[in-house]
C-alpha cells in the first residue's frame, strides 16, 4: 500500500513563501514579456515558485519541455550572467511537428542571446533522454507536463533522467495539475490531471527525496471534472466559446507544487 509515503506528504506541506524581491523579479517585468504572458503570473506565481524550489541565479537548470518558452523568459535572462539555463525541449527526430517547435524555439530564444543568454537545447521525449550531463545540473524544473508523460508511457523513464542529471543535493521541482485522490486511476490518462500520490511514487523510484510541497499554485474553484479535461479551462479553452465565462471566472487549474532532491552520498 501506498498509505506511508502519503502520510510523509502531509507532514511536509509548506506555506507559500512572501516574496518582497527575488533575483528574477527584473526578467519578470522586463519589456520582452508580452501583456498576455504577464496576465497569467497571477495563476503561475512565478517568483513565490522559484523561491519555493530555491533557483538562484548561479544555478544550471535544466526546464523540461518548455513548449513556447513562458518559464524560458523568466528563467534564460535569470540565469544570462552567473548560470546557465537548459532547454529540454522535443526531439526534433521524432516528427515534422516537434522539429517546427524546437526550430520556433530557437527563432525566438536562442537567437537573442542579449536577452537570453547562451541557451543550451537538449532533446526530450519517449526514448531520449540525454537532457544534460549525467551529474550536471543543480535543479531541474517542468511545469505542467507530468501528465503528457504518463499519457504517452515514459513517465518513470523521465523522472530517471532527472535524477541522473542532477547532481548530489540537486532540486526537481514539479508543478503539476492535481486530481484528487478519490478520483479513479484512470482518469489520469485523459483528464491532464495527476494524483499526488502518483507522481510521488515515481520521483520516489527513481531515487528522490520529497523536501516539500506548496500551496502556491492551488485553485480551489477548480472542480476537475470538466468535458474535455484540463483543456476546457484557460488558457485553451477547448469547448470554445462553450461556457467560456464559467471557465473565465474558475481561470488556470489547480496545481501541486513540488520539491525533491537528489539525496548526497
Amino acid at each position: 500500500m501506498f498509505r506511508p509515503v502519503l502520510f510523509a506528504v502531509a507532514a511536509v506541506v509548506a506555506a507559500s513563501p512572501a516574496i518582497a524581491a527575488g533575483p528574477f523579479d527584473a526578467a519578470i517585468a522586463g519589456a520582452h514579456r508580452s501583456e498576455a504572458n504577464k496576465a497569467r503570473d497571477a495563476y503561475r506565481h512565478p517568483a513565490q515558485t522559484l523561491a519555493f524550489f530555491g533557483i538562484k541565479p548561479k544555478m544550471t537548470v535544466v526546464e523540461i519541455s518548455p513548449a513556447g518558452g513562458w518559464y524560458t523568459e523568466i528563467l534564460a535572462p535569470g540565469l544570462k550572467a552567473k548560470g546557465k539555463y537548459i532547454a529540454a525541449h522535443n526531439n526534433p527526430a521524432a516528427s515534422a511537428g516537434a522539429a517546427r517547435g524546437v526550430q520556433n524555439f530557437k527563432d525566438k530564444f536562442v537567437a537573442k542571446p542579449d536577452v537570453f543568454g547562451a541557451i543550451t537545447v537538449t532533446a526530450f521525449g519517449k526514448d531520449s533522454y540525454d537532457i544534460a550531463p549525467a551529474g550536471s545540473a543543480d535543479a531541474v524544473v517542468s511545469f505542467r507536463n507530468v501528465h503528457n508523460w504518463h499519457m504517452a508511457g515514459f513517465d518513470q523513464a523521465a523522472f530517471n533522467a532527472f535524477f541522473a542529471a542532477l547532481k548530489p543535493g540537486g532540486t526537481l521541482g514539479i508543478v503539476e495539475h492535481r486530481l484528487p485522490e478519490d478520483r479513479p486511476d484512470e482518469q489520469m490518462k485523459s483528464s491532464g490531471y495527476m494524483k499526488l500520490s502518483n507522481v510521488t511514487k515515481l520521483a520516489a523510484a527513481a531515487g528522490f527525496k520529497l523536501v516539500g510541497t506548496s500551496e502556491i499554485n492551488a485553485n480551489p474553484k477548480d472542480t476537475k471534472d470538466y468535458p474535455k479535461g484540463v483543456w476546457t479551462l484557460p488558457p485553451n479553452y477547448a469547448e470554445g466559446d462553450v461556457d467560456k465565462a464559467k471557465y473565465a471566472a474558475i481561470g488556470e487549474s489547480d496545481r501541486m507544487t513540488l520539491k525533491f532532491v537528489k539525496p548526497k552520498k
